[in-house]
């Protein structure tokens, strides 16, 4: 293992992994520490084929445990550990490996980081923030590198351009995260006091069609009631309220079901399916994966769901027409949240490039408002503006 000067830690932990990623402080102006004082240098960060082979050293070490290890079946706690330590190595393999794609791809284009003004990453699981475009500061990094508020890939977008940023000093950001909260109190009540609604959906998706939508109809995003169905492989449904979402559908807690997502589920089904011999992990995989469309049709592939009722499928159909009812039960009660004052119900992602299926939801909801299609998805399009905004002066950027 590669290691700078003089190591620092505190007993309990000298067995642990420590993987040197950085030496140094970049602070270092504290009067009281010495801790860094024989380094010839005040920060660095380490080069990455150290960090490679750091990497491959611990994995060798890794499977020499699991050997002796797997001897031991009734050692839980050690397997346990081993099992922690081997998914951190794999975690901070793919940190590694995203970051050096990223460079390549610049390379590969004909560009130097030095031509960038800023690096911009996809928000993850982070703490509930409003809507906006953030610094990427230490509080954020923290809080990718412990994950308390559950573990994403999405959480490494910020990492990494933060990581990216630094090396040619110019700013990161990132932009309306899964995580971002407007709801109302109201909005967050459920119907048991310990339990609280979460505002995890497509929030990034959901602002850029919000307003492109407000646009399309000549006015204001600040001054639109909208609501925006984000179609994909998650579906998520939000009430745009003067320029917020106020609330919101996502498939991982409730409303309609998606592709391979449970949606709402009946609670006493539910209570009974916990205990019925499985585990915590087990439950949330089968519901999380192999839920929603899968678990009824065997496939996640819109495309051939499609081709299978235009083809007559009895069981594809009633399938398929399951999901436009839930979906538009979805819009109904974001309509119930806007009082019925909506200028328009606009689709988004790619379950909208298929016109039949827009229609069909549109014949359960179109007495409510016009019908805006924008399909696909707009994320990294987004990501830019968003950035751009905070470049050009038309915002501020939100302190994590």
């Amino acid at each position: 293992m590669h290691y700078t000067g003089t190591i620092w830690r505190p007993p309990y932990e000298s067995g642990s992994l420590l993987l040197e990623a950085a030496a140094g402080c970049t602070h270092h102006r504290c009067k009281f520490c010495t801790l860094y004082d024989e380094l010839p240098f005040r920060f660095r960060l380490s080069p990455l084929e150290d960090i490679e082979a750091d990497l491959a050293e611990a994995q060798s070490a890794l499977e020499q445990a699991q050997t002796a290890l797997d001897a031991d079946s009734e050692n839980a706690d050690l397997l346990a550990a081993r099992d922690a330590a081997q998914a951190r190595v794999d975690e901070l393999n793919q940190t590694i490996a995203e970051k050096q794609a990223i460079l390549d791809a610049v390379a590969q284009s004909g560009f130097r980081l030095s031509d960038f003004d800023a690096v911009c990453g996809r928000g993850g699981l982070y703490r509930p923030i409003p809507s906006g475009t953030y610094a990427v500061n230490d509080r954020v990094m923290h809080d990718v590198e412990t994950a308390p508020y559950g573990e994403h890939p999405s959480n490494l977008g910020a990492y990494l351009a933060r990581r990216i940023g630094d090396m040619v000093g110019i700013p990161a950001f990132f932009v309306d995260p899964v995580c971002v909260d407007e709801l109302t109190e109201v909005a967050h009540y459920t119907g048991f006091a310990p339990f609280r609604r979460l505002s995890q959906f497509h929030a990034l998706n959901q602002k850029s069609i919000g307003r492109k939508a407000a646009a399309a109809l000549g006015k204001p995003y600040e001054e639109a009631d909208l609501i925006v169905c984000h179609l994909g492989g998650g579906v998520s449904v939000a009430a745009h309220h003067n320029g917020r979402i106020v609330d919101m559908f996502n498939v991982k807690d409730e409303g309609s079901m998606g592709m391979d997502r449970a949606g709402g589920l009946p609670v006493n089904q539910l209570i009974n399916f916990c205990f019925s011999g499985k585990s915590q992990d087990e439950v949330k995989k089968i519901l999380g994966r192999q839920a929603g469309m899968f678990s009824y049709l065997g496939t996640t592939d819109f495309r051939v769901i499609c081709a299978r009722v235009k083809e007559g499928d009895p069981k594809f159909t009633e399938a398929y027409q399951a999901l436009v009812y839930q979906l538009a039960k979805d819009v109904g009660t974001m309509a119930a949240v806007l009082r019925f004052h909506v200028d328009a119900i606009a689709y988004t992602g790619g379950m909208a490039y298929e016109q039949s299926f827009c229609d069909d939801i549109t014949a359960y909801v179109g007495g409510l408002a016009p019908v805006l299609r924008f399909p696909g998805e707009e994320e990294m399009r987004s990501l830019a503006e968003g950035a751009l905004r905070v470049l050009h002066g038309q915002a501020q950027p939100r302190e994590y």
